[in-house]
């Protein structure tokens, strides 16, 4: 009797996927098997955009919640949080502004709410963007956080035939429903780099290593530690990086460029100094922020400024559990948000940015039984939320940039409606003022 034997593959990332294939057939099919390990691209180094590496300075993760906390020590976690933004204007500026790019599509009926709502915050992410100049040929557009793409894509139409513009769109989960498709048959680049931002090593990306473009950072709900992870890969990675190979970087690949006030000061060129030296490579940052819940002590890069309002870890990890007392603090949007999270099971492509479920169980997990009104919870979340992209802030302008803070989007349409910038604070653009 002929007898064949049958041989399992395990999947490497993943139990719940194998498949079963004749002993002859195997090493075949290793070569074509999806769930195989892939060989990793050249711009994957390990960690590098992680931050923290000693393991004295990393808590456990599994702390205790907050509502174990009794009223003494509550008091005491609340007073060090005032203390620590004393001094530091937590009131952000409105820069709810709009793009003509969008403007058919805002104005068309067949979008529904959930839509409308996120075509919104993408005109008032342009409309940002072209305040600061930063919406113009030669440069690549560095989307993190891609899902989709749609960002990237709105960025695209503005710039209409901007000539050497090219884009990047990180993320490291496999997407359905992508835009990419849109933009296979321009003669420009519309890369997706499928990478997770802590490995991402943006000066051996093929194209940067050969065009050298100024980049420009964008995001729309980065989510908690990623905002981290990119401020680190663009002004720290990438930057340093760069300046050691490109000392002096040649001003000549500007000489199209018809919004070049972003990078180059006027009154240098009057006075006939070198433009090329106020010139960095990271000519800007956009991100809407996003789930603070999810920020992690080892890779935030306000550490610094945490530890000079006499502030650590300990009560980093209770801040950023807090914040999600600012979006989930008021039962109210509890509610409404699990009525929209019914209502959208079937317009998941629209809904790719939050984890609104896991913000509800931190909400939950924290519950206070009465210790705090609804109304205390919402500012002291909210502070905490401050607090920590306050940290951001001063990161960056310890990294030469301005930087700053602002509403971009209305709380009806977004609780997650700030929006971070920074350009290089050379830059004779006009900054607004956190």
């Amino acid at each position: 009797m002929f007898i064949v034997k049958i041989v399992t593959v395990i999947a490497y990332f993943s139990f719940s996927d194998f498949s079963t294939v004749y002993e002859d057939q195997l090493q075949k099919h290793l070569k074509k098997c999806n769930s195989r390990e892939k060989p990793k691209p050249a711009y994957f180094v390990k960690d590098i955009n992680a931050g923290l590496k000693d393991a004295t300075e990393i808590l456990d993760e599994q702390q205790l919640p907050i509502s174990s906390l009794s009223k003494e020590e509550l008091e005491d976690l609340i007073k060090k949080l005032k203390k620590a933004s004393n001094g530091i204007n937590p009131i952000l500026k409105d820069q709810m502004l709009s793009h003509q790019a969008l403007q058919e599509a805002l104005n068309d009926p067949k979008n529904g709410e959930s839509a409308f709502k996120h075509l919104k915050q993408q005109a008032s992410i342009l409309g940002n963007m072209e305040k600061l100049h930063l919406l113009g040929p030669g440069r690549c557009f560095i989307e993190f956080g891609a899902g989709r793409g749609k960002l990237s894509h709105w960025v695209d139409i503005a710039l209409q035939d901007a000539e050497n513009v090219h884009f990047l769109l990180v993320e490291r989960a496999t997407t359905r429903f992508k835009v990419d498709g849109k933009h296979r048959k321009r003669d420009y680049v519309f890369e997706r780099l499928q990478v997770d931002i802590q490995h991402l090593c943006l000066n051996k990306v093929p194209i940067l290593e050969k065009e050298k473009l100024p980049v420009v950072g964008i995001g729309k709900h980065l989510c908690g530690a990623a905002t981290d992870l990119a401020l680190r890969c663009l002004v720290e990675s990438y930057s340093t990086q760069y300046d050691e190979r490109n000392e002096e970087p040649s001003p000549k690949r500007f000489k199209n460029d018809k919004t070049d006030i972003a990078f180059n000061n006027s009154a240098d060129e009057r006075s006939g100094k070198n433009v090329s030296e106020n010139w960095k490579p990271v000519a800007g940052i956009v991100i809407a922020l996003c789930c603070h819940h999810r920020c992690q002590w080892k890779h935030y890069v306000g550490r610094e400024f945490f530890r000079t309002v006499g502030l650590g870890p300990v009560e980093f990890n209770y801040f950023q559990r807090m914040t999600s007392w600012a979006t989930c603090g008021m039962r109210e949007t509890i509610t409404e948000a699990s009525t929209i999270d019914a209502k959208s099971k079937d317009q998941s492509n629209d809904t790719e940015e939050h984890d609104q479920v896991h913000n509800r169980i931190e909400c939950s997990s924290d519950s206070l039984q009465g210790q705090l009104t609804v109304e205390e919870r919402k500012q002291i979340g909210r502070l905490c939320k401050f607090l920590i992209d306050q940290g951001r802030i001063k990161y960056l302008q310890q990294k030469g940039y301005n930087a700053a803070l602002q509403y971009y989007t209305d709380s009806s349409v977004s609780l997650e409606n700030v929006l971070l910038t920074a350009v290089p604070s050379q830059s004779s653009v006009p900054q607004p003022t956190a």
